[in-house]
């Protein structure tokens, strides 16, 4: 009888041992949260749910929200890191004391996905998009179109054009292009995360854009290469600067990026590369972090982004995002040892 008291004594000495364990782990956990740019934030998710199976004692949550929203929750302190399409302005980097570091995660292209029934390859020259985002083209059929596409019957369909509603990363990358291969656009509408769009529809965040595309017949928008992938979603061919006609594609994609070494400071944008056989919407999105945190929040923060700039690069492309180019990626890494561990808990 006592054996069997003291069997039963030791097996809920264990299992309490078992069950403190698992409640010290829990407070154990490390958590770091981010939120920005809905451009990358696919990959991001990726990322953390990857990073997690090795690192079980790291939790990463990230919300895509938008570059504008993201910069705020980030300078107020609400999160750890923020995602962007553009890097942060002088009087941002101000509102954070200088204390910010920008460092270049994942690349993407910028694509203008459509909804033409029965229409699977479309052609758009430079004067062509840029006048349909002016709102100068507003049919299907328009000569400028037609000529893109011989062969190819375009229906006499009103274009209704969808732009993004909120602060954006990719609104200022594909604004920034548009203003430099047309006089007119900068002078009309200019470039930056929020602009004044002479037409359209609006949505928020990639995602808004997508499905506003994919419901509604004859609409044309700009949207991250990866969403229109994972749609299913066709998007045009647009004439580069060399004046070929260029599908979006890694090998276009990566050609657009591979003469853009960043400089030291990896602030690098290319608004209208000129490789002939480079996609011509094509950019970076930074993650912008702190220069110090407490000691674990570092060294969690510092291990996840080691992963992404690493092992996870090899996840970007099936998911629709350009890898680093070689160079980035190593001044990417370089950069991570500015991340300081402070002495606070």
């Amino acid at each position: 009888m006592k054996k069997k008291c003291s069997q039963q004594w030791w097996g809920v000495f264990i299992t309490t041992i078992f069950f403190l364990y698992e409640i010290g782990s829990l407070f154990a956990l490390t958590t770091i949260s981010g939120s920005g740019a809905t451009f990358p934030a696919p990959l991001y998710i990726r990322w953390a749910s990857e990073f997690q199976k090795n690192h079980p004692d790291i939790a990463v949550n990230y919300q895509g929200i938008g570059s504008g929203a993201g910069i705020v929750n980030f300078t107020k302190r609400l999160t750890d890191f923020c995602a962007s399409d553009i890097a942060m302005t002088d009087a941002e980097i101000e509102k954070n004391h200088g204390s910010v570091i920008m460092i270049p995660l994942t690349a993407g292209m910028i694509v203008l996905s459509y909804n033409l029934p029965n229409i699977k390859e479309l052609k758009l020259s430079r004067e062509a998009y840029v006048d349909i985002f002016l709102g100068k083209i507003t049919h299907w059929n328009d000569p400028l179109i037609e000529i893109c596409n011989p062969g190819v019957v375009l229906p006499a369909l009103p274009i209704t054009v969808v732009t993004r509603s909120d602060g954006s990363g990719t609104t200022a990358l594909f604004t920034e292009h548009l203003a430099k291969i047309s006089p007119e656009f900068n002078t009309e509408v200019g470039s930056g995360k929020s602009v004044k769009w002479p037409i359209g529809l609006a949505g928020k965040g990639n995602d808004g854009i997508t499905s506003l595309i994919k419901g509604t017949t004859g609409a044309i928008g700009y949207i991250e290469y990866g969403f229109a992938k994972n749609n299913n979603l066709p998007s045009a061919e647009l004439q580069n600067k060399a004046g070929k006609m260029i599908p979006a594609s890694d090998k276009a994609g990566s050609l657009a990026l591979a003469n853009s070494a960043p400089p030291d400071h990896l602030q690098s944008f290319v608004p209208d590369p000129e490789t002939p056989g480079a996609y011509p919407i094509s950019g970076f999105t930074w993650v912008i972090v702190q220069k110090i945190y407490p000691c674990e929040k570092a060294k969690a923060l510092k291990a996840f982004l080691t992963y992404a700039l690493t092992e996870g690069q090899l996840l970007s492309s099936a998911l629709g995002y350009l890898p680093l180019p070689e160079a980035t990626e190593k001044k990417s890494i370089q950069a991570l040892t500015n991340i300081q561990e402070s002495a606070t808990k």
